[in-house]
């Protein structure tokens, strides 16, 4: 049963990483869409969660400290949710600089070949406020393209040059550091969009159960069921996952602003369903329990 919790969205972006709305206002639009209860799930950032906290008030939604870690190793790409953590506990600090650095290497190696290779030339100033970002990255830079002039749209900037550059991989966060990490902050650890691998790559079946199976053994503890991206079906088989193997479930919409066509409140769950048990169990552990 839903247990009254109300409409849920527990994965969104903000300009703290690749989502276009400043925290403030993804508080306004999440009140706008009538979500009772959200996480702000910025990439690879857990500073999120203490700038919304200055704006919330005591009738406002309830706020899950959430982030979310790209995480790569031998098999693929996956992407760790972690909610209701410390965001001070040292090995997510670990965490948090070392995906920095990662990222602000990416931008240095974009910028020299967008150079060298297109003839684009970003300016100095400008290219060091990106790397200052808590999570800079290919938006940034394609939203620093836009406004030169070097393109027209935003998808322009993606598809002719930025993701036509092909970057070495360099260190990674693997994802059993991700979801120790997040244990050691006293957080749940759940994988996102879960049959999604890298780009458009479809995981199903046999192989999403031997993946889910691995990171089990890290510590994981929940898989996010209910996804935008999901069909009814995709979410059924999840949803079984999730039971066989007694792991809590999350809903998140994924939701990025205009860099993405998804919107708020978009998860597959509505608030009058009812809800699985895992969903439950996770919302009665980070909140307060149903009466």
């Amino acid at each position: 049963m839903s247990c009254g919790f109300g409409k849920l969205d527990l994965h969104m972006h903000s300009t703290m990483s690749d989502g276009t709305d400043t925290p403030e206002e993804l508080l306004k639009k999440v009140k706008a869409a009538g979500i009772s209860i959200f996480a702000a799930t910025d990439h690879d950032v857990v500073a999120t969660p203490a700038l919304l906290r200055k704006f919330l008030k005591d009738d406002d939604p309830k706020l899950i400290v959430g982030a979310e870690f790209s995480c790569k190793d031998e098999q693929g790409k996956y992407h760790i949710l972690g909610y209701g953590f410390d965001p001070s506990a040292p090995e997510l600090e670990e965490i948090v600089e070392r995906c920095h650095r990662i990222r602000t290497g990416k931008v240095d190696a974009r910028v020299e070949i967008l150079k060298t290779e297109f003839g684009i030339s970003l300016p100095e100033d400008r290219v060091a406020k990106i790397r200052a970002l808590q999570n800079p990255g290919k938006p940034h830079l394609a939203m620093l393209m836009l406004e030169l002039g070097y393109v027209k749209t935003i998808a322009e900037a993606f598809e002719d040059y930025l993701d036509q550059i092909h970057v070495p991989a360099g260190p990674l966060v693997r994802p059993e550091q991700a979801i120790r990490a997040i244990l050691a902050g006293g957080g749940v650890p759940v994988l996102a969009h879960p049959f999604y691998g890298s780009g458009n790559e479809l995981i199903l079946g046999e192989e999403m159960e031997n993946r889910l199976r691995r990171l089990l053994e890290f510590g994981l503890q929940g898989v996010e069921a209910y996804y935008s991206g999901f069909t009814e079906k995709l979410r059924a088989q999840m949803l079984a996952l999730a039971e066989r193997y007694r792991l809590y479930v999350t809903a998140g919409s994924d939701y990025h602003g205009t860099n993405k066509l998804v919107k708020l409140g978009d998860t597959g769950l509505n608030a009058g369903d009812e809800y699985p048990e895992g969903l439950v169990n996770f919302l009665r552990r980070l909140i307060e329990p149903c009466n």
